[in-house]
């Protein structure tokens, strides 16, 4: 099923409506735990729904270990070359240009991205101010948001809940509430706080969930009355720098604890479905249990596990 490397791993997929078809899922954030989730979503999207899956990992080039704190290097952005869609869980990275080079050809080239948490503000470029890829910085005012506003639809603002103290419920809009994306997704809750959206770019732009802050960190937690919501997840498209046009599937959700809720999973397994256009073949109840054991790390800097590679998330 999988393939041992020292960089990076694969799923290697089979039967499912994704057969033949290739995920690449790039991690590297220092807080949400990214290079524990995704190896997790790759297993499911590999061994429930028949995709490859190559997940990639920050990784400290002395050591070959993962190491999240590391902004420079991912290596195997190369496989997006051929890759039928990216899942984007990166935050306040500055890659080498050649590295960075397959990130940006692969969205202008049309294909479908995910962003998930982070990927509102995946870039921050204070070494290199004269990249070509400069301009994909969160903050940036000419290309204005960055990555995250232009492509995504939005670039970080603020915490609109108080984080880690107040949690998040995802609230379904009823305006799309037939979405296939929505299809079986019965509850959404997770530690990690609502996100503020300040301006969401998009003349297509659709918002499936819509985020609730919560008084505390339980799903049994009442809403907090004062907190307005803010768009949780949403589609889109962009039109990138070659006049190709790709789907896009956003959503400030999706920390590693986060993901314990079979309601994000689901949502995130159908959101790849139709951002690679074949929702027609969603099921009513998309598969989404754990392939081996899971049992992630709570959000926080400077938390994440030690010594680990690639390799060990090889199944």
């Amino acid at each position: 099923m999988s393939q041992k490397t020292d960089l990076w791993v694969e799923y290697q997929g089979g039967d499912g409506p994704g057969a033949g078809k290739h995920i690449v899922l790039v991690s590297g954030d220092e807080e949400y735990r990214s290079e524990e989730s995704l190896p997790m979503l790759g297993q499911i999207l590999s061994t429930h729904h028949g995709f490859r899956s190559t997940v990639l990992f920050a990784i400290n080039p002395d050591t070959g270990e993962i190491d999240p704190e590391v902004q420079t290097n991912i290596p195997g952005l190369h496989h997006l070359e051929g890759a039928d869609m990216m899942i984007l869980f990166t935050r306040f990275r500055e890659l080498p240009d050649e590295q960075m080079k397959y990130i940006i050809d692969y969205t202008n080239a049309g294909k479908p991205v995910m962003g998930l948490r982070t990927a509102t503000h995946a870039f921050n470029y204070t070494r290199n101010l004269d990249s070509p890829y400069a301009k994909y910085d969160f903050k940036n005012s000419d290309f204005e948001g960055g990555y995250g506003r232009q492509v995504l639809g939005e670039t970080w603002i603020n915490h609109h809940g108080h984080h880690g103290k107040e949690s998040a419920r995802g609230l379904v809009n009823g305006l799309y509430e037939t979405h296939p994306i929505l299809r079986g997704v019965e509850d959404v809750w997770g530690p990690s706080d609502v996100y503020s959206v300040k301006e969401l770019v998009g003349d297509d732009l659709k918002i499936l969930l819509n985020g609730q802050v919560l008084v505390g960190m339980d799903p049994n937690d009442g809403p907090k009355a004062e907190k307005s919501t803010m768009p949780l997840a949403w589609i889109k498209t962009y039109t990138g720098e070659t006049g190709n046009t790709c789907r896009v599937f956003n959503t400030t959700m999706g920390a590693s604890v986060d993901l314990l809720s079979e309601g994000l999973r689901r949502l995130l397994v159908n959101g790849c479905y139709w951002c690679m256009e074949i929702e027609e073949q969603i099921p009513q109840r998309s598969r989404i249990d754990y392939v081996t054991d899971y049992n992630p790390t709570m959000f926080g800097f400077g938390t994440f596990q030690r010594h680990l590679h690639p390799s060990g998330f090889a199944l």
